[in-house]
């Protein structure tokens, strides 16, 4: 069911553009300022799930947090312009001191020995999950920061393609753990499970806990939260993830391994997706000269019911079920479209979504 991915690929990329996501912790003084500033400033307010404000500024967007830790809050700060709005407003208005450019000088626990897990694929159609956890130290946080680690969201695919494998490289295989769940496994775990985040915890839970077994050393896990409440993960845990800090929050990618996890993941997704293309389409180019056809990634693009219903007319209905998470909606669609219900699936395709006030819940 597990794929767990210790292979190193070839080593390539130059460096990447610069940091454009910022974290802060706030004091309720500095919360009151900031909310000041976007209030009355310039800035376009916008809803943001878990957030106490939002706003949206001239190429960034900066949101503080809800959730309190020891009278904080977190400000992420992410964007092209962030570190423009990072110097010439927030440290010397709400912070009160420079702090960008000396962050391990003040906060020295962003490149202590850690890890940090986050996944890929979850709100993709075609293709599989993959999760990642990654360990960093001082050395490699560094060697990170010159590869030009970040969000893989912030990236191109060719940008996470290179910086993936130059990450796992750097890495070795006692470095990162990967768990990836192929579309037919997925949609046997899906069946059992019925809860995407109980997925996603125990993907988690599972790439920790060999990631420990690589590093008994590492002391303390970022991961990135997905789910309302921390205890969906926490209930996971396998016992070494137990005996470990795990530190869940939201927009964590501002955290190196964090970010390193998502580029690895993201990468292991992409090559998945790659070979999927290869298999279905062939790697012959068109008549014209034009590449081959490749799988569309998401979930939302035309492209991908087109795909689709072209397979199910070609292959039948039970295609679906190796190559695309079932449970989405457009399973649905792609179907009807071709004459077949859920019926025609396997037990395992006739699962859905879970459905709130309305609102799919798929992705």
């Amino acid at each position: 069911m597990m794929n767990h991915q210790t292979d190193s690929f070839e080593s390539a990329g130059a460096a990447l553009p610069g940091k454009t996501c910022f974290t802060f912790e706030l004091t309720n003084d500095q919360q009151e300022r900031a909310l000041g500033i976007f209030v009355t400033g310039n800035y376009r307010r916008r809803e943001v799930p878990y957030a106490l404000y939002s706003v949206e500024g001239d190429r960034f967007n900066a949101t503080l947090y809800e959730k309190e830790k020891h009278g904080r809050r977190k400000l992420c700060v992410q964007g092209r312009g962030a570190e423009d709005f990072v110097l010439f407003v927030l440290e010397p208005q709400v912070l009160g001191a420079a702090t960008l450019g000396y962050e391990d000088v003040l906060h020295p626990e962003l490149s202590a020995p850690h890890a940090g897990s986050d996944e890929s694929g979850k709100g993709d159609y075609f293709g599989p999950l993959v999760v990642c956890c990654c360990y960093t130290d001082e050395r490699l946080s560094a060697e990170m920061k010159k590869l030009g680690v970040r969000d893989c969201k912030q990236m191109s695919d060719k940008a996470v393609l290179a910086a993936g494998a130059s990450l796992r490289s750097l890495l070795g295989s006692s470095g990162y753990a990967a768990v990836k769940l192929g579309p037919a496994a997925y949609n046997r775990l899906y069946a059992k499970m019925r809860n995407i985040n109980r997925m996603l915890a125990w993907a988690h839970a599972t790439a920790i806990e060999e990631l420990l077994e690589k590093r008994p050393d590492c002391p303390r896990v970022v991961v990135d939260q997905f789910a309302a409440t921390e205890a969906v993960v926490a209930r996971a845990l396998k016992p070494r993830g137990k005996t470990a800090e795990v530190e869940q929050r939201h927009k964590a990618e501002s955290d190196i391994a964090v970010a390193a996890a998502s580029v690895v993941a993201r990468e292991l997704f992409l090559r998945d997706m790659a070979k999927m293309s290869k298999d279905v389409f062939g790697d012959a180019p068109a008549a014209d000269g034009s590449p081959a056809p490749a799988i569309p990634i998401g979930s939302s693009d035309p492209r991908v019911r087109a795909v689709a219903e072209d397979m199910v007319k070609k292959h039948g209905p039970v295609w679906l079920m190796n190559h695309c998470k079932a449970h989405f909606q457009t399973t649905d669609k792609v179907l009807a479209a071709c004459g077949f219900t859920r019926a025609d699936l396997p037990p395992e395709g006739q699962v859905v979504s879970a459905v709130k006030n309305g609102t799919f819940k798929g992705k």
